[in-house]
């Protein structure tokens, strides 16, 4: 067991991770099983495998129907969710603090009793390829998937977390069982736990209710290989959407906390430079952000903007203006406000037993430890103006990626947009 003043870890026997926070002043308690299993872990044919397994989750295990699942966390007012990313898969709930048994009895009947009953099955496929639909249809939404794929083409860091249609229409109820059997282990799987608790009382509970999880070790991912590339693909939109993006640092890397930062000043806020020069100068967009993608081994750097047919034009030069500036020129101003937002991000999320739930289970994944505030802290304000330049230079020199939906006519082409970043 390691102790780290209210944060708690204990192994158990089978080889589950617990840990707790303990959070005196709050009447809740948050609790999440984190898969570490997720997109990047499917084979190309059962692509969509987490996602539809993390819907199952909630239709019923060998003693509660999905209705069941659902009236018995309402009646004690309590939230349940789920949600599947490319690394991890996690299913969480929010409960009273005398209602922390029913959660993790929950928590943890869905995850080692999923029943996957073929009518409940056939009907969530259902549900699954109408989320799709509504996908495809939200073209800021889907461009993401077109610019993932473009930066990792044919390998699972690219593929869609919803899965592709035809895929979904095909795959077996035994694809769903078989991935949770070889994935969802307790090597691979850390329970935590935030809120008004007694660390003992959820290493019990856990361990009632966790104990059928299987305990072979679960299989590693393919890694990412970046290529970058150009997708384009028109539609008739009153905007195009844009996703310019870079190959990005991983959660280890030196530069880590120098690229969290550059990302924010260059467009995390609205006084980011692209805020700044790109909508309250030129009034060329309503939307325009930056954003950070970490991975265990890699991962990637973007810039979102929706605008006109005809802004497009003027859009993309200022953009790329603005990613050679901030490869030397920071100031000291700018940088002190993008160091403060992102500590007091990170600090209020303190505040939610959820966020700490999450946060907790990353770090053991990710590093093994749990990684303390303070040191996070440290290392953003070791974060220097050089440091943050040399970010922006090994970023923006690299090989470019461009996804573009909509009235795409105006975006220059991939080969210009890299001639003018190594000018």
């Amino acid at each position: 067991m390691n102790d780290t003043g209210a944060i708690r870890l204990s192994r158990l026997p089978s080889g589950l991770t617990v840990v707790t926070e303990r959070m005196e002043r709050v009447e809740t308690v948050s609790l999440g099983a984190y898969v570490a299993a997720g997109t990047r872990h499917e084979a190309a044919e059962e692509n969509g495998v987490s996602h539809f397994l993390e819907h199952m989750a909630f239709k019923g295990t060998e003693r509660r129907s999905a209705a069941a699942i659902a009236e018995e966390i309402e009646a004690v007012g309590g939230q349940m969710n789920a949600y599947t990313a490319r690394e991890q898969t996690a299913f969480y709930v929010k409960v009273l603090k005398e209602d922390l048994p029913l959660g993790a009895d929950i928590i943890g009947d869905i995850l080692t009793h999923s029943a996957f009953e073929p009518a409940e099955f056939e009907r969530e496929r259902g549900v699954i390829l109408q989320e799709i639909g509504q996908a495809n249809d939200t073209p800021d939404d889907i461009v993401f998937d077109h610019f993932q794929e473009t930066a990792y083409p044919a390998q699972p860091m690219g593929r869609p977390v919803l899965g592709r249609e035809a895929i979904i229409r095909a795959l077996p109820r035994d694809a769903l069982v078989g991935y949770m059997r070889r994935h969802y282990t307790t090597a691979n799987t850390v329970v935590a736990a935030a809120g008004n608790l007694e660390h003992e009382r959820v290493v019990d509970l856990v361990a009632r209710h966790f104990a059928d999880l299987p305990t072979a070790a679960a299989p590693g991912a393919e890694p990412g290989r970046y290529a970058g590339g150009e997708f384009r693909e028109a539609r008739e939109l009153d905007q195009v959407h844009i996703v310019l993006g870079f190959p990005s640092v991983a959660y280890g890397d030196d530069d880590f906390y120098p690229t969290m930062l550059l990302s924010t000043l260059l467009g995390g806020g609205m006084s980011s430079r692209l805020f700044q020069e790109v909508r309250e100068k030129r009034g060329l967009v309503y939307s325009v952000y930056s954003f950070t993608a970490p991975a265990m081994d890699g991962g990637l750097f973007g810039i979102y903007a929706g605008t006109g047919e005809a802004e497009v034009a003027e859009l993309i030069p200022v953009t790329l203006e603005e990613l050679l500036k901030v490869q030397h020129d920071v100031n000291e101003a700018e940088l002190g406000r993008a160091r403060a937002q992102v500590k007091a991000g990170l600090l209020m999320s303190l505040e939610s037993t959820g966020s700490r739930c999450e946060q907790l289970a990353r770090q053991l994944h990710v590093f093994g430890r749990i990684v303390p505030t303070a040191e996070t802290v440290a290392k953003l304000n070791a974060v220097t103006l050089s440091d943050v330049q040399r970010a922006a230079a090994r970023h923006f020199r690299a090989g470019p990626t461009l996804a573009a939906l909509g009235p795409a006519g105006r975006v220059p082409a991939l080969p210009a947009i890299a001639d003018r970043l190594a000018a």
